[in-house]
């Protein structure tokens, strides 16, 4: 009960997150914003490394060049998700943004079969229940999607690698450690294209202080810590459909603290999704055993 009531903290953190990234473009541009919150979320995983390091927890980690290698390859992947994902928040709400991204739940087990990996009917069921409700949700009289809708979804599909190539390289190296790392890569990606093609500024950094600390300490310091220490005694399935609820902490934050509104239809949508999401996810957590 404990590690479950930890894993909805952790869920509803990551949801109010989409708030968070919303707001702080108020202050930043998506590159800028990123490149704090990254740098930021690496720096707060710190303590939690020194801690089990304390604790004379051995972090199951290779060679140095496995936790670099894995790290520049997560982080680069990360990269693009995270700015796919920061600039499609410039053009749609948080609401419709945490379910569309919450999509990776069902891509993850589908793309695995380019990699030989099983999949079952009700990953089919759940894909096809999703694709409804993202019908519904974003696809307008005309039969197109909105510009921001169109780049989280693609930003889902890399979540969905990002979860793939964590996967690939979590039996080599120790999760916070490999977190931490792809963290400053990612960090520092979005920091140099920031130089680059922005104008940030330390004014805007400190009048956006609020989102940033959120996304960055909040959704990636506590929130990871809560998830890895709960995820050692919940079990596969229960932490699945509690960190599917991610969606709905999403739109419940867009619509409370930015009045955002979705019509009767995106709402029956966003249903439809969740149903998929948790369809697809118990069956692949299933499959696992």
């Amino acid at each position: 009960m404990k590690s479950n009531l930890m894993l909805l903290i952790a869920a509803a953190i990551w949801g109010f997150g989409f708030v968070a990234q919303r707001l702080g473009m108020n202050y930043l541009e998506p590159f800028a914003f990123n490149s704090a919150r990254f740098l930021l979320g690496s720096l707060s995983l710190l303590p939690l490394l020194w801690f089990l390091s304390r604790q004379k927890i051995k972090l199951e980690t290779k060679p140095n060049h496995s936790l670099t290698k894995g790290g520049v390859i997560c982080g680069l992947v990360l990269f693009v998700a995270a700015t796919l994902q920061q600039y499609g928040l410039f053009y749609t709400t948080a609401a419709k943004a945490g379910f569309i991204t919450g999509l990776y739940l069902i891509l993850v087990p589908i793309i695995g079969i380019l990699l030989k990996h099983t999949t079952g009917l009700t990953t089919w069921l759940g894909a096809a229940l999703a694709v409804v409700g993202l019908y519904l949700l974003s696809v307008n009289d005309n039969f197109t999607m909105s510009l921001g809708d169109t780049l989280i979804f693609i930003g889902a599909l890399f979540w969905a690698f990002h979860i793939l190539v964590i996967d690939h390289f979590s039996g080599r190296i120790d999760p916070i450690q490999l977190s931490a790392v792809q963290f400053l890569v990612c960090g520092l990606l979005s920091l140099g294209v920031s130089l680059i093609i922005e104008t940030p500024t330390l004014a805007g950094t400190l009048a956006g202080w609020q989102p940033i600390l959120f996304a960055g300490v909040v959704s990636v310091g506590i929130a990871y810590t809560l998830q890895v220490i709960a995820q050692k005694n919940a079990k596969p399935s229960h932490a699945a459909i509690i960190m599917s609820l991610e969606a709905v902490f999403a739109a419940i934050g867009g619509v409370w603290l930015l009045d955002e509104s979705l019509s009767p239809r995106a709402w029956f949508g966003c249903g439809l999704m969740l149903a998929g999401m948790l369809l697809s996810q118990v069956k692949w957590e299933y499959k696992s055993k």
